[in-house]
């Protein structure tokens, strides 16, 4: 992660991106999973998008030292907030989702360091719900940097699960509220999608293949 950056910067099109770690549990933790890592990245383009992922040697070099790989290709249909000061995500539609496709979600924030006890406090109960919640795919907890600067990604089989989770599970309301209340944050994105389509498996499982 660390030497990549410079050859990402360069990549033609690659209009923001970020490299995380993930939790050893799959969701969020202290313990890192050193055999996983994530690319999150925005494109000028798709066209870009395509000739990065065939040619460019960072990812043939990811691929030559991976036994998995899952990427998946997104709509932004809502986002606010920032990352880096930046909103990287252009959303040029407001058309509704269809509330029975498959949706993906991005959390993420920079947590105030005399708030990370509160923060942390809640971090299990809040990745166990989401982990069995009706209707999600996978999730993961993600870390730019560790204690924080975290990050979730999740996906839904629908609009509809995804809403069902947001608005009525009690853990996640919860969290909500006091995120708001004692002003956890310094920064925050949230970020909505439509996913378009996805190659690979995750933990064995191609994620798309009931859709």
């Amino acid at each position: 992660m660390g030497t990549a950056q410079a050859p990402l910067k360069r990549a033609v099109g690659l209009r923001f991106f970020k490299l995380a770690g993930t939790g050893a549990d799959g969701g969020f933790g202290v313990w890192p999973n050193l055999q996983r890592y994530v690319l999150m990245a925005a494109w000028d383009s798709a066209e870009a998008a395509a000739a990065f992922f065939a040619t460019h040697p960072q990812w043939q070099a990811y691929q030559e030292r991976s036994t998995e790989i899952w990427t998946a290709r997104l709509q932004p249909l809502k986002a606010h907030g920032l990352w880096d000061g930046v909103q990287p995500f252009d959303v040029a539609t407001t058309e509704m989702p269809d509330l029975d496709g498959p949706m993906a979600v991005l959390t993420r924030a920079s947590i105030r360091l005399r708030k990370t006890p509160r923060f942390w406090r809640y971090v299990a109960p809040t990745s166990a719900a989401v982990a069995h919640a009706p209707g999600v795919v996978a999730s993961i907890g993600l870390g730019e940097l560790p204690i924080v600067r975290q990050a979730t990604f999740s996906m839904w089989e629908s609009a509809r699960a995804m809403q069902q989770y947001a608005y009525r599970d009690a853990t996640h309301k919860e969290v909500i509220r006091r995120t708001r209340q004692e002003q956890w944050y310094g920064e925050e994105l949230f970020a909505r999608f439509r996913v378009l389509s996805s190659e690979g498996t995750w933990d064995g499982r191609d994620l798309l293949a009931d859709y």
